[in-house]
C-alpha cells in the first residue's frame, strides 16, 4: 500500500508585510526585492497567541475537515519544522493534544525546506510496511522569530505559515520518491542553537539568527532540483510533459523559472505563491498544494511532482497521482 493524499489544509497569519512596509524598516525597496526574488509580500505572526503550534493546529484542522475525518481516526502525526516553540516536547505531540488525536503516534522532522517531503516519504514507508493506515503531516514555520531583521539580504525572503495533508494507505497514490542529504554543505544555511553551558563550561547561551549564503544556496537549488525531477521521471519512464503540475518549494521565483527552462516546459505548469508568501520553508509545498486544490485546479488522476531543497543540505521529490 502507498500513501495517498485525501485532504489538504493551510494557515497564513493575518498580518501581511509588503516590500514597501519593509523598506520603512531597513535599506531596501520593492524593486530590489521583487527583481531578485519575485517576492512582493509575506505573512508574519503578529500576536502572542499566534505561533508555530497554533498555525500547525489550524492547518491540521482544515486538512482533516477536507478529508472528512475525525482526529480519532488518525494513526500518525508528523510535523516538519525548524522553528518549534519548544526544544521538547515535539510540536507534533502538542498538535495531537490540541486536536484530540489520542490514537496517533507523533513526532517532528527537521529537514528544513525539504521537511514536508521527508515527512511524506516517511509516511509512505510506514504504509508500505503495514504499520499505519492514516496520517496527518504538517509543515509549519515561524521563521520571523529566527531571522535577523537588520540583515536585509536574508530577512526579506522569509514568511510564516503552515500547510497540512491527510494521507491514507491506498493502492494508488505515491508512485515514486527520493530524498538525499549533503552535510558538506551544512554551513551555507544554518541557525545555531544554544551553546554549551554547564558547571564546567560557560559560553554565550543566546541562540543565533539564521545565516544564509544566498549565492551558494541558489547555485545548489538550480542544479539539484532539476536533477531530482529528472531522476523521478527516469524511475517512472515519464516525460516532463506527462506531469500535470509541478509543485516546487517556493524559495525564489528565479529558481522556479530556471527549472522550467531546464525542463523545456511552460511556466504555467509551475503554480507559484512565492510572490504572496515568500519562503515558508517546510510549509511552502503544502501551502501551495492546498491553494491549488482549493482553487479547483486538481482533477482525479492528475500527476503531481513535488520537489524541494533546503538546509542540511537536503533535497527530496515525490511523484503522486491525485
Amino acid at each position: 500500500m502507498r500513501a495517498k493524499i485525501i485532504g489538504t489544509g493551510s494557515y497564513l497569519p493575518e498580518k501581511i508585510a509588503s516590500n514597501d512596509d519593509l523598506s520603512t524598516l531597513m535599506d531596501t525597496s520593492d524593486e530590489w526585492i521583487k527583481s531578485r526574488t519575485g517576492i512582493c509580500e509575506r505573512h508574519l505572526v503578529s500576536s502572542e497567541t499566534e505561533n508555530t503550534l497554533s498555525m500547525a493546529v489550524n492547518a491540521g484542522k482544515a486538512a482533516l475537515a477536507d478529508a472528512n475525518l475525525t482526529p480519532e481516526e488518525v494513526d500518525l502525526i508528523i510535523v516538519a519544522t525548524v522553528s518549534s516553540d519548544f526544544i521538547t516536547p515535539s510540536t507534533a505531540c502538542m498538535v495531537q493534544r490540541e486536536l484530540g488525536a489520542f490514537h496517533a503516534a507523533a513526532f517532528d522532522i527537521n529537514a528544513a525546506c525539504s521537511g514536508f517531503l521527508f515527512a511524506l516519504n516517511t509516511v509512505d514507508a510506514y504504509f508500505q510496511a503495514g504499520i499505519y493506515q492514516t496520517a496527518l503531516i504538517i509543515g509549519v514555520e515561524t521563521l520571523s522569530k529566527i531571522i535577523d531583521w537588520n540583515d536585509r539580504s536574508t530577512c526579506v525572503l522569509f514568511g510564516d505559515g503552515a500547510g497540512a495533508a491527510v494521507l491514507q494507505a491506498s493502492e494508488d497514490g505515491i508512485i515514486a520518491s527520493l530524498q538525499g542529504s549533503n552535510g558538506a554543505g551544512a554551513n551555507v544555511l544554518m541557525c545555531k542553537s544554544r551553546s554549551n553551558n554547564n558547571p564546567y563550561i560557560s559560553t554565550d547561551t543566546n541562540p543565533d539568527y539564521l545565516y544564509m549564503n544566498g549565492q551558494e544556496v541558489f547555485k545548489f537549488a538550480v542544479k539539484k532540483e532539476p536533477e531530482c525531477i529528472q531522476e523521478i521521471l527516469a524511475q517512472t519512464g515519464l516525460a516532463p510533459t506527462d506531469i500535470t503540475w509541478y509543485l516546487l518549494h517556493q524559495a525564489n521565483y528565479r529558481i522556479i523559472s530556471s527549472i522550467a527552462k531546464k525542463l523545456k516546459l511552460p511556466l504555467d505548469k509551475f503554480p507559484s505563491n512565492v510572490d504572496r508568501c515568500g519562503n515558508t520553508s517546510a510549509a511552502s509545498i503544502p501551502i501551495l498544494l492546498d491553494e491549488v486544490h482549493r482553487a479547483g485546479k486538481l482533477t482525479k488522476g492528475d500527476l503531481l511532482l513535488l520537489s524541494g531543497f533546503g538546509a542540511g543540505l537536503t533535497w527530496g521529490a515525490a511523484l503522486l497521482r491525485w
